[in-house]
């Protein structure tokens, strides 16, 4: 193979064949390489765009960097349907199949750990917002007959929209410690920014949790269960995701 090699993920050997016509990052098919009993998941990729000097100016460019984020994790998904893959970093490109040995050589240790630990589990997040009514985060509804009165309308404004997030943030808390008690392990991930996410309400949990693949229908039922239970608080569920958030810093 001619060209440069974009790694996606290491696992343990697999049977089931990928999704037919599956393309990764720059339109070319992923490949296995095999290592000591390892396997690398590659693409080969064109060295105008993924040498180090082309590939620091893409990564500025916000429309390449979403597409090739996207075709990095169509191939992560794919690869988890069928097996237990441990994600490697968004662009992690080799010369050659022997630079890819050598990282696999010097990291078997550390793959067979995580691989062990990971091994048929997945990752669920949840994510659970708080839907203010516009009436307590807005002006008021009229005029107020005099200062005082505006005062008194500013203040039970702020009581209100007080006690609607301490109330979300008791919920998402007692949901958190009920869904960790029913998975191996959970994360708590900093709150989603509404301006970055463009999710409407306000994010007061984040989190992961590791679920094996065999009680991943319960998880998602007890998740279900609670998406109605408070009006305005929305309880989204995503997944199952190959685990990212429990492959430790250096394999994410």
């Amino acid at each position: 193979m001619t060209g440069l090699r974009y790694v996606y993920a290491v696992c343990r050997p697999f049977r089931s064949a990928l999704q037919a016509q599956l393309n990764g990052v720059a339109g070319e098919p992923p490949k296995q390489l095999t290592h000591h009993g390892l396997v690398a998941v590659l693409s080969t990729v064109p060295e105008r765009d993924f040498a180090e000097e082309p590939l620091r100016a893409h990564l500025e460019d916000l429309d390449w960097l979403t597409e090739t984020a996207r075709a990095h994790q169509s191939v992560i998904d794919a690869l988890t349907v069928v097996t237990t893959p441990l994600p490697l970093r968004l662009a992690t490109v080799f010369r050659d199949d022997s630079g890819v040995r050598i990282m696999m050589e010097a990291r078997e240790a550390e793959f067979r750990r995580t691989l062990d630990r990971l091994e048929g589990r997945v990752e669920w997040g949840v994510k659970v917002y708080v839907d203010l009514e516009p009436a307590e985060t807005g002006p008021p509804a009229g005029p107020a007959a005099s200062g005082r009165d505006y005062l008194r309308q500013r203040r039970s404004r702020a009581r209100a929209h007080e006690d609607t997030w301490q109330h979300a943030e008791m919920f998402a808390s007692s949901l958190h410690t009920t869904l960790s008690a029913w998975a191996e392990d959970s994360r708590l991930h900093t709150p989603q920014s509404t301006s970055l996410s463009g999710a409407s309400g306000r994010n007061v949990l984040n989190a992961a949790y590791l679920v094996p693949r065999a009680d991943s229908e319960g998880f998602v039922e007890m998740v279900d269960r609670t998406k109605d239970e408070e009006a305005g608080i929305r309880v989204e569920l995503t997944g199952p995701w190959a685990a990212y958030s429990f492959v430790g810093e250096e394999s994410a």
